[in-house]
């Protein structure tokens, strides 16, 4: 196992350079069931030893050493989008992310891997680390291994590039009426992603779900704040390339 540090990075940097090459390797636009999505080659990581090594680095790389808000929201959500494909690959072959785990024991509690020699499992990154920082983008950004979640970006997030990263993915998100959001004017309807449900209180200091869309949307700023909210079905289906 070797450190992912670079030497032309601070130190107290992580570097997700085999991360960013291996998105940049195995993820392509799919379609599956009329949703359209960015896949993701799971086949093709199954003996990586690019992906191995940065998973070995994780585990002995320490988060304390991360410095700024940046660099820690950017830092997490690359390491829950690594551990949710690691458990993917881990458990080869599936056909649901949710196969991984069972009704007493679900895949969001199953141990996924280690930081600075601790294990984490999805759960522990989401709610214990990234919700409490207060970024209701993070949402379009770590991705649960599923169809209907938020695309892989085919880059890693970096602190300098964060907030484009965030502006970009969301609006992607917001964007695909087949998962994200689709405005019905005529019948004064949103209807939205299961997530606006899920994490609705996330959204409270933007305004609420269409207070948020108002100021993150680029496509339309002018949602009324009196249309019905209602949900589009999720598919839990795996992200894979199709």
């Amino acid at each position: 196992m070797f450190l992912s540090l670079s030497l032309s990075m601070p130190l107290y940097a992580f570097d997700f350079s085999q991360w960013d090459a291996i998105l940049k390797k195995n993820t392509r636009p799919s379609n599956f069931e009329g949703i359209v999505y960015t896949g993701f080659d799971y086949a093709a990581i199954l003996k990586s030893r690019e992906f191995d090594k940065l998973v070995g680095g994780l585990e002995l790389f320490s988060p304390e050493v991360l410095r700024g808000r940046e660099e820690k929201l950017a830092f997490w959500i690359n390491v829950y989008n690594i551990f949710a494909v690691k458990l993917v690959r881990d458990h080869c072959p599936v056909i649901c992310i949710k196969e991984v785990g069972n009704f007493i024991s679900p895949v969001w509690e199953v141990p996924a891997g280690k930081v600075g020699g601790r294990m984490y499992s999805l759960n522990d990154i989401e709610h214990k680390i990234l919700r409490p920082m207060n970024e209701p983008s993070i949402h379009f950004v770590i991705v649960c291994a599923s169809v209907s979640c938020p695309d892989l970006l085919p880059e890693a997030y970096t602190a300098d590039a964060l907030r484009d990263q965030l502006k970009l993915q969301t609006n992607r998100f917001l964007e695909n009426m087949g998962k994200g959001m689709r405005v019905d004017r005529e019948k004064k309807t949103v209807y939205l992603s299961m997530i606006f449900d899920w994490y609705e209180d996330d959204f409270k200091d933007a305004g609420g779900n269409i207070g948020f869309l108002n100021s993150e949307w680029a496509g339309s700023r002018n949602i009324p704040s009196d249309y019905a909210i209602k949900y589009l079905p999720y598919n839990w289906d795996l992200n894979t390339v199709r």
